[in-house]
């Protein structure tokens, strides 16, 4: 994984093959990358790599971060739930995020359009954390479905390993067991992880799992 912020625009985060060659998302948005940096940088953030990208602090905390995807570029605040966001220029990074939005861009173009809102997002986040203000997390889990449920009435091992699991990683194998309509794949999701669940494995951490 890259640890240098400079090096990062040359290499890309080094967490896939494709670091270092044409084909790395990095260089897709090499310019608009560079302009967010530069933009980030005008608001006296201090600037280091976290898990392979640059990452922006104020006081050690973590603020925002610079990512690259495939169909955008974005920047993204660690506590940008706690924004106004009254432009509403900010989207969720993903279905189920409670704290992270960010700003996704394509172009130069749309960077340039927003700048100032950029910035005035960025120093809103630094005085949410002098603030001491955090974002409260939902702490109920979703529903579990009926077909794990029908599991843990024939399998109190299985229940009880369950029960031991984080509640993130709970929620995660909840949610990735509730996503298929039909019943027969939704059973064939559980029926593939309980060797995981057993093993007080998380469904995210199932590839280091395998690696030791």
């Amino acid at each position: 994984m890259n640890t240098s912020v400079d090096n990062y625009f040359v290499e890309g985060c080094g967490r896939c093959s494709l670091g270092g060659t044409p084909n790395c998302k990095v260089h897709k948005w090499a310019p608009e990358l560079k302009l967010m940096r530069r933009i980030i940088q005008d608001c006296g953030l201090s600037e280091e790599s976290k898990w392979g990208v640059p990452c922006y602090t104020f006081q050690k905390k973590n603020i925002i971060m610079l990512c690259a995807f495939k169909e955008y570029c974005s920047i993204s605040f660690f506590k940008g739930a706690l924004l106004s966001d009254a432009k509403t220029l900010l989207v969720k990074a993903g279905e189920n995020s409670q704290a992270s939005r960010l700003f996704k861009f394509r172009s130069v173009d749309e960077i340039i359009e927003v700048e100032a809102d950029i910035k005035a997002y960025i120093f809103e986040s630094i005085e949410v954390e002098k603030a001491g203000l955090s974002v409260a997390f939902k702490k109920t889990l979703d529903p579990i479905p009926k077909e794990l449920e029908s599991k843990f009435e024939d399998d109190s091992v299985l229940k009880k390993a369950f029960e031991g699991l984080t509640p993130g990683r709970q929620r995660g194998y909840i949610l990735y067991f509730s996503q298929p309509k039909q019943e027969k794949t939704r059973m064939s999701r559980i029926e593939k992880c309980i060797p995981l669940i057993l093993s007080g494995v998380g469904l995210h951490d199932k590839y280091k799992s395998t690696k030791k």
